[in-house]
């Protein structure tokens, strides 16, 4: 349930901050393609269109996370 509320609210901020949102979809995509080495460019950005919402949103309470540590 935790998790639930955590990624419930890193979701409402990225939706009501498109600064925030760009800057963490641009996160997770890198750290995506780093654990996708063995793409091909034209590859990962086809596996990035299908699979964007899914990670933004499993992923959205790290993105937030790592956005405020960059501030620090």
């Amino acid at each position: 349930m935790e998790r639930d509320n955590l990624m419930h609210g890193a979701r409402t901020a990225l939706n009501t901050n498109s600064d925030t949102r760009a800057w963490a979809e641009e996160y997770l995509k890198a750290k995506t393609r780093e654990e996708m080495p063995d793409l091909s460019d034209e590859d990962f950005e086809k596996h990035w269109k299908y699979h964007k919402p899914e990670i933004m949103h499993a992923d959205a309470a790290e993105a937030m996370q790592a956005y405020r540590d960059r501030q620090k």
